[in-house]
């Protein structure tokens, strides 16, 4: 959704860290969940296990900006304590700010929480439906501005990289620190383990392709992002309410959209490919003729 509506205002910058690095985390992490999950709880030694990966993952991005940290510019002798004091004021206001967001998200995940279940009861609808649908997109409402904000103002790799960051918190920190506190670790539901957490991880893998193709994410990238979480969407409706029309759309999703999909990113990636070999090709040659 977020990624969907945020190259529909324009093509989102992949840099080549989320291709090598960020993408193939995500798809691990959500394979290891997938995996941790196959014995319907997520245990406390589970959660151990995610949140070092989240430490570890911090751990190596410390590690890589102190290796690749310029030098940094000398300060103006002329106005030292001036700067100094600006520094300490902002640095308090920011703090200030922290502790007051942080205090009024608690509050609003509680008051989330609440109407949620109220409003699955109201529907008689399950509460996993109402977790994957209205909390889910409550919660995601910060991402989604920040990345649409920063496609509105040009900087498309922010938009990316908070998503990506955002999933692998969520999967590794979230999941990790919430099955660490659980007294008897987290509960999957059935449905979660043979279908939500394989499409989510499908999700992750189809991205890989579309990310490196160009290290872009084109509008009609974005459209087909779109349509699928609508579709996505439309199924857990459909299954909630036990629909007449769930065999039929679910029919056309596997029979005809998804394999239509595999094979329009099948064909992307292989011309992405190519036109990298006949790039490297030109410019072996253009190195060649300038030695002789």
């Amino acid at each position: 959704l977020i990624l969907g509506l945020s190259a529909v205002i324009t093509p989102l910058a992949v840099s080549q860290q989320l291709v090598r690095l960020d993408i193939p985390l995500v798809i691990i992490a959500s394979a290891v969940v997938l995996l941790m999950s196959l014995d319907r709880t997520i245990s406390r030694i589970d959660g151990i296990i995610l949140f070092s990966g989240i430490l570890a993952y911090i751990a190596y991005l410390i590690w890589f900006r102190r290796r690749n940290r310029q030098t940094p510019p000398v300060p103006n002798p002329d106005a030292p304590e001036r700067k100094r004091d600006y520094t300490r004021g902002l640095l308090l206001r920011d703090i200030g700010s922290i502790v007051l967001g942080l205090a009024l998200l608690v509050l609003g995940a509680d008051w989330l929480v609440d109407g949620a279940i109220d409003i699955a009861d109201a529907l008689g609808v399950s509460k996993l439906v109402i977790g994957l649908t209205i909390i889910s997109a409550g919660t995601a409402l910060p991402e989604i501005a920040v990345s649409v904000i920063a496609s509105l103002r040009g900087q498309r790799d922010i938009a990316v990289g908070n998503v990506v960051g955002s999933n692998l918190f969520n999967l590794l920190a979230v999941l990790g620190i919430t099955g660490i506190i659980a007294p008897n670790g987290i509960e999957v539901a059935n449905s979660l383990l043979t279908f939500d957490i394989p499409v989510m991880t499908a999700v992750a893998v189809a991205s890989l392709p579309i990310f490196f193709t160009g290290y872009e994410i084109a509008r009609w990238e974005g459209w087909v992002f779109l349509g699928y979480y609508a579709a996505y969407v439309v199924y857990l409706i459909l299954q909630a309410t036990e629909h007449d029309l769930l065999p039929a759309f679910s029919s056309v999703m596997l029979l005809f959209v998804l394999p239509i999909t595999v094979l329009t990113l099948a064909l992307v990636t292989l011309r992405a490919i190519e036109a990298r070999r006949m790039r490297r090709s030109a410019n072996s040659a253009n190195r060649n003729q300038r030695s002789e």
